[in-house]
């Protein structure tokens, strides 16, 4: 479930702190705790031998994580791991709302109070340059350390590179250390009300145009059908970083257009090219047209609720917000709700954002070895197998999953949700440009989107937007 919605002040407050002292920003890839072996090489170069999932028998690992879905299956299956591989698990659950503070905090101390921990793959952009998490990826590549079942050829490759960075604003995911893992995800998608698009005698959008036209229309047509007080789409509207990345930035993708272009080795923001101001103002124009009353104040819990609640015509949102209230029995719109890619860019791009949860180590663990049997568990093909068919680990991260005959049947009864999926997950990655300060810039971003919405000029505000981050985003 995308929970992410609050605004990251005190987040961001705490990681510009941390970030402002030294740390350990010196250390490179494969930088470590205690166990680390000097001269920058990784603990995992000790594990040698046969692998063996007992040769940390008798180990307390402790965990950090965000209460979640995700964090249900897993504790629920941890007795599993335990009995494998003889490793105690203690973990703390914190509610998202301080769940990141409690991480920074921890893990700027430098004290390791946990060894393992859930975080967000943006968040290896603020993690990874002080040397906080470990690079995995040396324990990946040994076979002492990694058994041969936990293949890592079937993760969807395009998740398993949003965990992996060069550590350099800018530069491209995919290449660098591998600093976390991919646990559970969330592309974002199109979901809509097949009642209220009968009555009208609506289709699902191709286009962007399309969308905007059909938002317009069910929320002026809807009422007169029955629907009192329904709208067209639901969108995030919030003043937080949460605003910008799903719907938003899945179409301006789509759409050809970027954050951030880097020149002469410098970011350089291009929020306000003619082409990023010209769909900016048109997306404001949907919300404005076709969108909610409140809409400056809708986060993922509102868009989601709304739909279910028949409120909302159509959600462009993470695809578990539809989730949620189309199972059966979950909302007055259970039962009518079907999923669609969404439209297609002018080129029939359909490159789609998202936001995958992950697991990561922290590089001061004084037990690594131990931990990374408990990454190699929790992101391996039996625990996430049951998260998917008993559980709500709704996209899978791995591709055996996804074509699992008992996942398949569970999702069946969602029109379009397994077709959807299937369209979009090759086209679907991080469509940000990985950088320190995303948090705080993407929240500008979207205040800068409130005020389009309120009638300001587009280019004006969006020009504005650039020149001030162009002095932050280095």
């Amino acid at each position: 479930m995308d929970t992410h919605a609050h605004d990251r002040r005190r987040f961001l407050a705490l990681t510009a702190g941390a970030a402002a002292t030294p740390l350990l920003a010196a250390c490179g890839a494969g930088f470590g705790g205690d166990d680390a072996k000097k001269g920058g090489g990784s603990a995992a170069d000790d594990v040698t031998g046969s692998f063996d999932w007992k040769r940390e028998k008798g180990t307390t690992v402790k965990a950090l994580l965000n209460k979640h879905p995700y964090t249900d299956a897993l504790i629920a299956d941890l007795k599993s791991f335990t009995a494998s591989t003889g490793i105690k698990v203690e973990y703390d659950v914190f509610p998202e709302d301080n769940y990141f503070d409690k991480l920074t905090v921890d893990l700027s101390s430098g004290r390791a109070s946990y060894d393992v921990f859930m975080l967000g793959a943006y968040m290896v952009w603020q993690y990874g340059p002080p040397g906080w998490l470990e690079d995995l990826g040396p324990w990946m590549r040994n076979s002492s350390a990694t058994g041969a079942e936990w293949d890592q050829a079937d993760f969807f490759p395009n998740l398993l590179r949003s965990d992996q960075w060069s550590l350099k604003a800018g530069a491209p995911l995919g290449q660098g250390g591998q600093y976390a893992l991919p646990w559970g995800w969330e592309t974002n998608v199109v979901a809509y009300n097949t009642e209220v698009f009968g009555k009208l005698g609506l289709k699902p959008a191709e286009t962007f145009d399309d969308l905007r036209e059909i938002a317009g229309v069910i929320k002026r047509k809807a009422p007169g059908a029955g629907y009192d007080g329904m709208y067209g789409i639901a969108v995030r509207g919030s003043r937080s970083w949460a605003t910008i990345h799903p719907g938003f930035m899945t179409m301006y993708a789509r759409n050809g257009l970027h954050d951030f272009t880097v020149e002469g080795g410098r970011l350089k923001p291009a929020m306000n090219t003619p082409e990023a101001v010209a769909f900016t103002q048109d997306w404001a124009g949907m919300v404005k047209q076709g969108g909610p009353p409140s809409w400056t104040s809708y986060t993922w819990y509102q868009c989601s609720s709304d739909l279910g609640a028949k409120k909302a015509g159509m959600l462009f949102d993470a695809d578990t917000a539809a989730y949620f209230q189309a199972v059966k029995g979950a909302s007055p719109a259970s039962g009518k709700i079907a999923f669609h890619p969404g439209p297609k860019g002018p080129d029939g791009s359909l490159a789609t954002n998202m936001w995958i949860w992950s697991l990561g180590m922290n590089a001061k663990s004084k037990k690594k070895s131990a931990s990374w049997l408990f990454l190699q568990w929790a992101t391996g093909k039996e625990h996430l197998r049951k998260g998917a068919i008993a559980y709500n680990h709704i996209d899978p991260v791995r591709k055996s999953i996804s074509q699992d005959a008992a996942y398949k049947d569970k999702m069946r009864h969602l029109p379009g949700f397994i077709e959807t999926f299937e369209t979009v997950v090759d086209q679907t990655k991080i469509q940000f440009t990985p950088q320190a300060q995303f948090f705080d810039a993407t929240t500008s971003w979207a205040a800068a989107l409130q005020e389009i919405y309120g009638g300001k000029n587009a280019k004006s505000v969006l020009n504005g937007l650039a020149s001030d981050l162009a002095t932050k985003v280095d």
